[in-house]
């Protein structure tokens, strides 16, 4: 929802001579949502949203949960409701396709459709709803506010942790192969082994990525002040056997 005095600026650019496109591109405001101010500047009264209940299928919104908190936002429709985007790279389209089937899961009676972007799909879905599922909705860029979740939402992690691990791996994390070199009868020796990684500008995204890894055993160190990794092998296992590569 754009206040007022967003909505002069915008319409006073128009004003100008400005042609909508040229002013949609320097605010970043839709076509469709200036043109509805020139017919009505103040926004309509909000009715309260009816509680939309749990999510249909917890073990999916745990995983879309980690997905949405990774890459994910929600953005107000110019008249009513909200989109959930979550921003999938197109080189993965497995990942693609396990997150509209979680969508669908979390909310079985919506759409949900998939928008082109240079190098990445928008997997997107509109629901009245969503801020209420997704608290952690706010202005401003995740990393730059406090992100906690509500009770609800933490009992079921604890409940599903490795689906929500999953879903941030998916989103902001990956599997790759280090290597080194050993003495072997006084010759180096490249040894390659595997290793996870999970990156995030956020401390309390990071924070609730080693708690749901302590619930279930994982050995985490931090790199550094926005990388987690995990090295050991028995850990590695683990993460293998529930979460594996991207694909």
């Amino acid at each position: 929802m754009y206040d007022v005095s967003t909505r002069k600026r915008a319409l006073a650019l128009v004003g100008q001579g400005r042609s909508l496109n040229s002013v949609s591109r320097e605010t970043g405001i839709s076509r469709a949502a200036i043109r509805s101010w020139q017919e009505r500047l103040e926004p309509l009264p909000r009715m309260a949203p009816e509680d939309p209940g749990p999510p249909a299928d917890e073990r999916a919104y745990s995983y879309l949960l980690g997905l949405y908190l990774g890459d994910g936002c929600i953005s107000a429709h110019p008249r009513s409701g909200y989109y959930l985007r979550i921003a999938c790279a197109d080189a993965w389209p497995g990942l693609i396709q396990l997150c509209r089937e979680a969508i669908t899961q979390v909310r079985p009676s919506i759409g949900v459709y998939a928008l082109q972007r240079e190098g990445c799909t928008m997997v997107t879905s509109y629901s009245r709803h969503w801020p209420s599922l997704f608290p952690q909705h706010g202005p401003g860029k995740k990393h730059e506010r406090t992100i906690a979740l509500a009770p609800w939402q933490q009992a079921i992690v604890d409940a599903h942790p490795w689906e929500f691990i999953r879903g941030l791996i998916h989103s902001d994390g990956c599997r790759i192969t280090n290597w080194t070199t050993r003495l072997v009868d006084g010759e180096p020796k490249r040894y390659e082994y595997p290793r996870y990684f999970f990156t995030n500008l956020s401390g309390d995204i990071m924070r609730l990525f080693t708690e749901a890894l302590n619930l279930v055993g994982v050995e985490w160190r931090l790199a550094n002040s926005r990388n987690i990794s995990i090295a050991r092998k028995a850990s590695v296992a683990l993460l293998d056997t529930h979460v594996g590569p991207k694909h």
